[in-house]
């Protein structure tokens, strides 16, 4: 089982044009919220990666102001955001070896951060309805990807209960009204 103190949220390239035209888009948004939300409520660290802003624009307006709560966004010009420094170090810093794993676009981006990540002896969690592609097909293949090579999958609901771990207290209360 999960622990929040195990655990790091990596959010990828959700940005610009490209965002919108991702398969599902409006449930990606709905779901990354939950789950920003969520890490949010179990104090996990959040880090969160662009893709060339200064190209392909700033992560989506309603995650952005989420996400500002808590972090900064990290400028990465490799399709992985392993190779960015800044990145590499704010997780090893963290000191926490499971990787909770979302963004865009689930066969590209995610799929080489997921990799090496894995290469790197970290668990990843990828948050199956918190990935896209522009088509299903390519997110569905992404995801056989990743499990091939060693990542697991999970969903957000089932995340944050896992997290949870008991139907009781504040936190159990706050979460209810995050999931309905």
């Amino acid at each position: 089982m999960l622990k929040p103190e195990e655990c790091v949220l990596v959010i990828v390239d959700v940005q610009g044009k490209l965002a919108q035209i991702m398969d599902n888009t409006e449930g990606l948004h709905r779901q990354l919220q939950t789950l920003i939300q969520g890490a949010q409520l179990f104090e996990i660290p959040i880090l969160w990666l662009e893709q060339l802003p200064e190209k392909l624009g700033a992560t989506s307006p309603v995650l952005q102001n989420l996400l500002l709560q808590s972090t900064q966004p990290i400028a990465k010009h490799h399709f992985s955001g392993w190779p960015c420094l800044e990145f590499a170090t704010a997780l090893k810093t963290s000191t926490r070896p499971q990787v909770l794993l979302a963004g865009i676009e689930t066969h590209v981006c995610v799929y080489q951060t997921c990799r090496d990540l894995l290469d790197q002896g970290y668990g990843v969690h990828v948050i199956a309805d918190g990935v896209s592609s522009r088509s299903n097909d390519n997110k569905q293949l992404g995801l056989q990807m990743m499990l091939s090579h060693g990542a697991k999958l999970n969903n957000v609901e089932s995340l944050l209960f896992e997290l949870q771990h008991e139907a009781q207290g504040e936190r159990f209360k706050a979460l209810l009204k995050l999931i309905k």
